[in-house]
């Protein structure tokens, strides 16, 4: 560090000036420690920068002058606007262009910071120990360098006006975005009132008009940005009504691209306004500081496809898992009356499996390619889980996508206390239980009960004893794949969970059911009355009919699809497996050992958790990220439900008890 010091110390008295940042990359090189999240390292390194410093004064007057150099002969504006700011691009091309970038980085313009700035944070992991030191720490570099420097007012003066133009680009873009259709259909309001998004540009321009002639003169009075911040608070609240609305009418891509860039802009026009208000020293450093972090970080993630997706969904994701949330609380009962309604349901969609599995049977007789069987398949369970539906019946394993959903919302901006969240859950695990027992109570009777009609009326058996042994054998946890493609239905099921949040979202932004209505032919066809009853349902229920078909097609098509490349992928649900077993047993004329009849049962209920648990997770996952929660109380919550269980077991499978009248006494008169 000492000798990257004296290099910079002889290139300053050359008294040219120069714009070479070999040196500065160096000493960037130094501060970062040997692994990159050694938090400790790094702030070992930079105080270790601060007292060489404050031991010679020449090597830190020296640094300071190098930094200013480096800055005010460049273009700074273009870091404080673009980097860590959603550009104005769609999500597909700005993902092609970040894949692209990958490959085949884009040319660095040394003229401008912001391509600079990249150079020297270059380890994609920078933010880690950049954001990762104390802020007081870099505060300390700060005051230590004080850049006390030949002419510090003309670099000043440069500095403050990089950033006056930064604020006016960010101005100009904040009242672009108000003005886009998205954002006035979603809110009507904006051009019935005077816009904030376009006060605020009148009021940019006055206060940039201000400080730049204060800079020249100092007698004159230079105004401050409180009008600005107001209107910039009234813009923010135009945002939250607007997601608000959109809770309600649905949300597009773009208008997600849209809203991520309109806050990212305020806010870092009220960071620059902030830094350009404050006299205090030390109030600027803190907020330079954060800036650069958040620099650091924007800088680093300027290539993630990762990032990239996880910016622009973030609101879509929300809105898909908050509609889940509300569906959610269908599948969750709070008393005996409701436990046994989910029962009734689970039972009766238990009847369609029963036959939906049969039909899979007898299709499988066919012989067909690949393909053949695919499309039979598909059509079979689509068909099935959607009648399921218009039923108002229940598949057990539809259920966690839903209640994940509820619980993140429940949890989301810490609304529920952790017994509150607890009891959340003894209900939601309550209700799966019971949903899976009326799926499987009703299931294995239906098969059995349609086997011995098979052979009662054509007088031999459903499946023959090979088909049977074959049966077995995919449910047999130990001997077969049946774990591992449990998970693959798991994965499928999260997947309809959020293509059902999907299509609730479109059938809301596009307006289907008031699109349908339009049509001539179909009012014709239907008739006013009908139309509109048709229409109401389709708004109510367009994401589960979508979610049930394509649940569908996809436990259908994934086993055809691994036969035909000749992968080991196959689906395993517990409802279709119990359902099969029935057939078997029959199919085998009861010629069953107790080790195979006990084997089968377990990997029906091991082929279920897998079922639940990873659509549980994956679904849980997907709700607690759209929120952007971190759920670090998980090592607590897991102990609190522990001794929930162990303090009263039969509520995690059985509904309260309800108080007896004995237990109330009516009150005299």
């Amino acid at each position: 560090m000492d000798n990257i010091l004296k290099r910079i110390a002889q290139e300053n008295q050359q008294q040219t000036p120069h714009r070479d940042i070999g040196l500065l990359h160096e000493l960037v090189a130094a501060l970062r420690p040997g692994k990159i999240n050694d938090i400790a390292q790094a702030t070992d390194n930079i105080r270790a920068l601060c007292y060489v410093l404050n031991k010679q004064p020449g090597s830190k007057r020296a640094l300071s002058t190098y930094l200013l150099q480096i800055l005010v002969s460049r273009k700074l504006v273009h870091l404080l606007t673009d980097t860590g700011i959603t550009q104005n691009t769609g999500f597909w091309g700005a993902g092609w262009q970040r894949m692209s970038e990958k490959f085949l980085p884009p040319l660095i313009n040394d003229d401008y910071v912001k391509d600079i700035f990249g150079q020297l944070f270059n380890n994609v992991q920078d933010h880690q120990w950049v954001s990762g030191v104390a802020d007081q720490v870099w505060f300390d570099l700060i005051t230590t360098l004080c850049f006390k420097i030949p002419r510090p007012r003309a670099a000043y003066t440069a500095l403050v006006q990089e950033t006056l133009s930064a604020i006016h680009v960010l101005s100009y873009r904040i009242s672009a975005i108000g003005l886009e259709s998205e954002l006035v259909r979603n809110y009507p309001d904006i051009e019935r009132f005077e816009s904030p998004f376009l006060r605020q540009n009148d009021e940019i321009n006055d206060y940039i008009s201000c400080y730049s002639t204060w800079l020249v003169d100092k007698t004159v009075q230079r105004e401050d940005a409180r009008p600005i911040i107001v209107l910039l608070i009234q813009c923010e609240e135009i945002i939250i009504k607007i997601r608000r609305n959109a809770a309600v009418q649905g949300v597009s891509i773009s208008l997600t691209r849209l809203l991520l860039c309109l806050t990212q802009s305020i806010a870092r026009m009220r960071s620059l306004l902030d830094l350009l208000d404050t006299r205090c020293t030390k109030d600027a450093a803190e907020i330079g500081v954060r800036l650069f972090k958040e620099l650091v970080f924007a800088d680093n993630k300027r290539h993630s496809l990762r990032e990239l997706i996880q910016s622009n969904t973030e609101l879509l994701s929300l809105q898909m898992t908050e509609r889940a949330g509300k569906s959610g609380e269908h599948y969750v009962t709070g008393n005996r009356a409701e436990w046994l309604a989910m029962m009734n349901s689970a039972m009766g969609a238990g009847f369609i499996v029963g036959f939906m599995a049969m039909i899979k049977i007898l299709l499988s007789k066919l012989v067909l390619a690949p393909f053949g069987y695919a499309v039979l398949y598909s059509l079979n369970y689509s068909s099935g889980f959607m009648f399921v539906h218009v039923l108002h019946f229940t598949i057990a394993t539809k259920q966690p996508a839903m209640t994940a959903a509820l619980i993140a919302k429940s949890i989301d901006e810490g609304k529920q206390k952790l017994d509150e969240l607890v009891e959340l859950m003894v209900r939601v695990l309550r209700s799966q239980f019971i949903a899976i027992v009326g799926n499987i109570a009703l299931a294995i009777p239906t098969a059995y009960a349609i086997a011995w009609a098979w052979y009662g009326i054509f007088g031999s058996h459903l499946v023959s004893p090979e088909k049977a042994a074959h049966l077995l054998h995919e449910i047999d946890p130990l001997k077969s794949l049946a774990l591992p493609h449990a998970a693959i239905a798991g994965v499928c099921l999260f997947l309809s969970g959020l293509i059902s949040g999907y299509y609730d979202n479109t059938a809301s932004y596009a307006n289907i059911p008031a699109r349908l209505r339009q049509l001539a032919w179909l009012k014709r066809l239907l008739g006013e009355s009908r139309l509109q009853r048709m229409t109401i349902y389709i708004g109510d229920n367009l994401g589960a009919l979508a979610g049930n078909f394509f649940f569908g097609i996809m436990l259908g098509s994934i086993g055809q699809f691994g036969t035909f490349f000749g992968l080991p992928i196959d689906i395993r649900h517990i409802t279709f497996s119990s359902a099969n077993f029935a057939f078997a047993l029959v199919g085998v004329d009861h010629h069953m050992s107790w080790q195979v009849a006990a084997t089968s049962f377990a990997g029906i209920m091991l082929i279920g958790l897998v079922n639940l648990g990873v659509s549980f997770s994956l679904a849980m996952l997907v709700a607690l990220r759209s929120r952007r929660i971190s759920f670090r109380q998980e090592r607590t919550l897991s102990k609190t439900i522990w001794q929930r269980f162990r303090s009263g077991p039969r509520d995690f499978f059985l509904p309260p008890k309800e108080p007896s009248e004995s237990e109330h006494p009516s009150t005299p008169v």
